[in-house]
């Protein structure tokens, strides 16, 4: 069993493998009572949003048995979402994310910037 703050990790490092761009972890343990962490990530098109959706996809099957719970998003991939439960993950175009604002909406959740200078910063 994998708890949600190690999912994060996976998911982030499945992410950061295919050069996810912006790559976050938001831990929302004591903030939403329906998932622990948010991974947020940004692809610079929608072609390279939705090959991080496949090699985050493909991996946690493979690697893991699991599949997501949901996948909302896949068909315009401007801003695709998977939801693992205990980790939703948000994969945005620079556009699509500087619209919607994600990590200002939960901006009081301990953020950690990963593959990044700031990704050695604790949750």
């Amino acid at each position: 069993m994998i708890d949600g703050q190690e999912l994060a990790e996976i998911v982030a490092g499945y992410a950061a493998d295919v050069k996810a761009i912006d790559l976050v972890e938001l831990d929302l343990r004591e903030i939403l009572g329906y998932t622990d962490f948010f991974v947020v990530c940004s692809g610079n098109t929608d072609r390279q949003a939705r090959a991080i959706h496949d090699r985050i996809y493909e991996g946690m099957k493979k690697d893991h048995g699991m599949l997501p719970r949901r996948v909302e998003g896949l068909a315009e991939s401007s801003w695709i979402l998977l939801d693992y439960l205990d980790v939703i993950v948000h994969v945005f175009t620079p556009e699509t994310r500087a619209f919607y604002r994600l990590e200002q909406l939960w901006g009081e959740a301990p953020k950690r910037a990963v593959g990044g200078p700031e990704a050695a910063t604790p949750l």
